[in-house]
């Protein structure tokens, strides 16, 4: 059990889950552009630079017109158009790149001047996996768009959407900790009511994240540009015939997307009103009262990405927003399970 606070780990941690954070927004943009599949190889050492060379762009490109997207979706495309979409995502794997190195150089250093004990270097190592198990299944998911279709897995972006936020929810906690102070495992307080709904919260969100990166993953943003109703229903047909409907049907994915998040809106006031009933800190009520406020910014952003018909702009600040949701679900777990130990 961790028990060392020191500010400047705690900054470096924030700033790591910033650069995290950006890195998935980022995705969101590379995915939203149809950049992510313009490179076709995984080059983590050769690919840190671009292209030099009008015969490198062309070696570049004819590999890529081997591709399905090029040969089902950009026939024709120009060299200047396939440099564009190589370069985002270039700086996308750039950034990863960037992002490894801000976290092994210091948590190496902090390691060696034993700011960070080796005792307590689990949750540190555990991270770093992590990271390179984002990276990997980054790869794996590119890999599934360069076979057969034009398309990646929904299930292997969701899982590489899913492992860097579990990256970055680590980073959020451990920086609180740092902050606040880290939990003491030997005592066993009792988990008090808002801790609970704090952790439903935390996994319903997840849950909506996960059917996020699904309905990326088939683009059934698509599917319907009206709200509430979907083809003119409450409920259109057929949406739950099988389980399997859950998991691979547009329709059925993109509509449980739409109403499973306002759990959140009954969720957020029932702690509201419990912890000012119990009277709890003064922060901690109104950093609820933020958050009842990022959960109804984030459905109203929802609810413009659908009339908008997947604008990019506001696609990408309601995936921004998302994030900024899960790091107060992670920071609110923690600071209640703190006063339970209290």
């Amino acid at each position: 059990m961790q028990k060392a606070q020191n500010r400047a780990v705690m900054i470096w941690l924030l700033i790591f889950a910033s650069i995290v954070a950006f890195l998935v927004v980022f995705g969101g943009f590379t995915r939203l552009t149809r950049s992510g599949l313009s490179i076709v190889e995984w080059n983590p050492i050769n690919g840190t630079v671009p292209p030099m060379g009008q015969h490198k762009w062309e070696a570049e490109f004819a590999k890529y017109k081997q591709t399905p997207e090029y040969i089902k979706i950009n026939t024709g495309m120009t060299l200047d158009e396939y440099k564009y979409i190589f370069y985002i995502e270039w700086f996308h794997r750039f950034v990863a790149r960037f992002a490894g190195l801000f976290y092994a150089i210091p948590v190496f250093y902090f390691l060696f001047r034993k700011t960070i004990p080796f005792k307590e270097f689990g949750i540190y190592f555990v991270m770093g996996m992590l990271f390179i198990g984002q990276a990997f299944m980054g790869w794996f998911m590119v890999a599934s768009g360069l076979v057969d279709r034009p398309a990646v897995s929904h299930f292997r972006l969701t899982a590489h959407l899913l492992l860097a936020l579990t990256l970055l929810s680590l980073a959020i906690w451990t920086a609180t900790g740092h902050k606040y102070g880290f939990h003491d495992g030997s005592k066993k307080a009792k988990w008090s009511l808002p801790t609970k709904l704090a952790v439903f919260s935390f996994v319903i969100l997840i849950i909506q994240i996960a059917y996020g990166g699904m309905t990326a993953g088939l683009k059934a943003g698509h599917v319907s540009d009206t709200w509430p109703l979907m083809f003119g229903k409450w409920i259109p047909p057929n949406l739950f015939n099988s389980w399997v409907n859950l998991l691979e049907t547009p329709q059925t994915i993109v509509f449980f997307h739409r109403w499973f998040a306002w759990l959140g809106v009954i969720l957020v006031p029932l702690v509201i009103y419990y912890v000012r009933k119990q009277n709890y800190p003064a922060d901690i009520i109104k950093g609820l009262w933020w958050l009842f406020g990022v959960v109804a910014l984030q459905i109203t952003l929802g609810v413009l990405t659908i009339l908008s018909y997947v604008n990019i702009t506001i696609a990408l600040i309601h995936q921004a927003n998302a994030i900024v949701l899960l790091g107060l679900a992670v920071y609110f777990i923690h600071r209640f399970r703190a006063l339970d130990e209290a």
